[in-house]
């Protein structure tokens, strides 16, 4: 990186002081356009990682997101321990399926342009408008997607403004053209998924405590692991589960492996039992 004589970076810190819009993306694409995600196009088919299966569901006091960990490249696993589900704030988180190296890009700039607003503004955007960001940035990786480096992430949060936690979960699902949809009760994303929300369909209940509907996202994973190549099932071998979050009043939190492994071994003694349900 140069610096000029005045003891400016060109093109980026000559925009640093300048008044402007409170979105951090549309400022980097004035400033450093290469830097965005979706400028980094190429020709040709890319053989490049996927990730895969990502699970949300509404309980109680919120909303819980989880993601296997496994990664692919065509036939081959590119990385066993790769993690997919990140807090996007205080109270909101982000789940990535698709092309796994534009996916993470995507979620770092997003968890920038969220920050950055806040920052500008004062205040941070309401849940609906966290979503309708996201949705802008994944629009603008169409380019990408028509080559097959395709990012479909999944977004869930808290309303700090719910009258009720029954009513603060929420869960946002979107396409490759950045059209998103309000999700009811629960959903899933990657190429697990069909698997994995038949399994929610038949676990999941209203009213849902923590651990029960942290074992139900678990569970589900588990499910789509056994009848899809591409999603990882826990590896208690190398100690490896899931990433499992939740958005709650309190904000964002990460379920320990210490109780992952409870968890885990919970379900596999059941599933020992009971071998062809």
């Amino acid at each position: 990186m140069t610096i000029d004589r005045t003891g400016e970076v060109p093109g980026i810190l000559r925009y640093a002081n300048t008044p402007g819009s409170s979105s951090f993306s549309e400022f980097l694409s004035v400033a450093a356009p290469h830097l965005m995600p979706a400028t980094h196009a190429g020709s040709g088919e890319l053989d490049a990682p996927h990730g895969t299966t990502i699970v949300a569901a509404l309980y109680a006091d919120g909303v819980v997101m989880a993601g296997d960990r496994r990664s692919t490249m065509g036939n081959l696993i590119a990385q066993r321990d790769i993690e997919k589900v990140f807090a996007a704030d205080d109270y909101s988180l982000v789940g990535i399926a698709g092309t796994a190296g534009l996916a993470v890009e995507m979620v770092r700039l997003y968890q920038v342009e969220l920050e950055h607003y806040e920052k500008i503004e004062g205040t941070q955007l309401t849940i609906d408008g966290k979503a309708n960001r996201l949705a802008t940035m994944i629009r603008s990786n169409l380019g990408m997607a028509m080559q097959g480096l395709a990012v479909v992430p999944m977004f869930a949060g808290y309303d700090p403004d719910a009258a009720s936690p029954a009513e603060g979960g929420r869960i946002y699902s979107f396409d490759v053209t950045g059209s998103r949809s309000v999700e009811r009760y629960y959903h899933s994303v990657g190429s697990g998924s069909l698997f994995a929300r038949g399994s929610l369909k038949k676990l999941w209940r209203e009213g849902l405590d923590r651990d029960a509907v942290v074992r139900v996202v678990v569970e589900a994973l588990y499910d789509a692991a056994d009848d899809d190549s591409a999603t990882g099932g826990p590896d208690l071998t190398r100690g490896i589960y899931p990433v499992v979050m939740t958005a709650t009043a309190d904000g964002t939190e990460r379920v320990g492996d210490d109780e992952l492994g409870t968890v885990v071994r919970a379900l596999l003694a059941d599933r020992e039992a009971r071998p062809g349900a």
